[in-house]
């Protein structure tokens, strides 16, 4: 077993006490044994005995107070270690409380975030259903008006061939007499604000030219071949100023999916454009079985798809091309356009 510094020392400074004593009685030995003798020389013998026995126990004497002292710093180190160590144990144990209630903090602030991103994502919910309601109303008792606006005045574009695919599909529809329309095969900027306001279209369909920041008009001038360039965001400006803006608004020309997602943003719950060049029939072909299906009672999304798988059964490059784009709180799969109108 092993021994502690301070218990070797405490053995020492025994074994140099008990010498001690040992030398002193040895020390008195010898000068009894020197007062006894009658022989000087052996008294003198006995006599530097003694002296050497009281100096013997002299040095055992101080050796022992040497161990006693070292004892008693040994015992002062580890009063000072047991008073460190109880105090990093204290400091431990705290250190351990803090890190405890700093977890309990952070559950407690996760758990808060956690209960408000719920209560945001109700509240948008609840926000969501009200916009939804107000852009999206109940179906009323009249049919679906869609204004279709074609500007070509190069004469580049089949504008009148697409009118009337459309109005083709819609006639062998299910629901063919729950739709309406208004057509303006040279369209203005007039023939775009008058029908805003006076048709009061639920779509607007705009076949033509367009990129990402305009939208190609014909001038209202005699002689034709005369554009009128809108910005997107007059264009934009132009749809919104009614009491009763469109539900979607279709743009049926090259680029212009990125205006559909601005649209969306700022105008209609529903927007459809082209997110690159299209051909002219490609474009015609995904018009017609768009509204087809539309006047079939099917989704938006439903006819969209549609559209596109019509292109891709021709083969065609662009069957990707066709982009719809839809606010937030707007859903195409649920929302249906024309119903029979002996049901609503």
């Amino acid at each position: 077993m092993r021994t502690s510094v301070s218990s070797e020392q405490t053995r020492r400074r025994r074994l140099g006490l008990s010498k001690e004593s040992a030398k002193r009685a040895e020390a008195g030995k010898a000068r009894q044994a020197a007062a006894k003798t009658k022989s000087e020389s052996t008294a003198r013998s006995k006599q530097r005995e003694a002296d050497r026995r009281e100096s013997d126990a002299v040095t055992a004497g101080k050796e022992a107070s040497k161990w006693e002292e070292k004892a008693a710093r040994h015992r002062q180190d580890e009063l000072a270690l047991q008073d460190r160590l109880a105090r990093a144990q204290r400091s431990e144990a705290a250190a351990a409380e803090r890190k405890q209630r700093q977890e309990m903090d952070r559950a407690a602030r996760r758990e808060a975030i956690e209960r408000s991103a719920v209560e945001v994502r109700l509240s948008r919910a609840e926000s969501s259903v009200g916009y939804v309601l107000s852009r999206l109303p109940e179906p009323k008792p009249e049919k679906l008006r869609i204004l279709m606006l074609g500007a070509s005045s190069d004469a580049d574009l089949r504008i009148g061939r697409e009118m009337k695919r459309i109005q083709d599909a819609v006639r062998s529809a299910l629901h063919r007499d729950g739709i309406e329309f208004e057509m303006k095969p040279a369209a203005t900027i007039d023939d775009l604000l008058d029908g805003i306001s006076q048709f009061r279209p639920h779509v607007i369909h705009f076949s033509g030219h367009s990129n990402e920041g305009v939208i190609v008009f014909e001038a209202d001038q005699d002689g034709g071949g005369q554009d009128a360039i809108v910005t997107a965001a007059a264009f934009a400006r132009a749809v919104r100023a009614t009491d009763t803006p469109p539900l979607l608004i279709v743009l049926n020309s090259c680029n212009s999916a990125g205006q559909a997602d601005a649209l969306v943003e700022q105008v209609a719950p529903f927007a459809i454009g082209m997110s690159d060049s299209v051909m002219d029939g490609d474009a015609i072909n995904y018009a017609a079985r768009f509204y087809a299906n539309i006047a079939n009672g099917q989704s938006l999304e439903s006819a969209h798809l549609a559209g596109k798988a019509r292109l891709e059964m021709d083969g065609a490059d662009g069957c990707d091309l066709p982009t719809l784009a839809s606010a937030a709180e707007a859903d195409p799969a649920t929302t249906v356009l024309v119903s029979p109108i002996d049901q609503q």
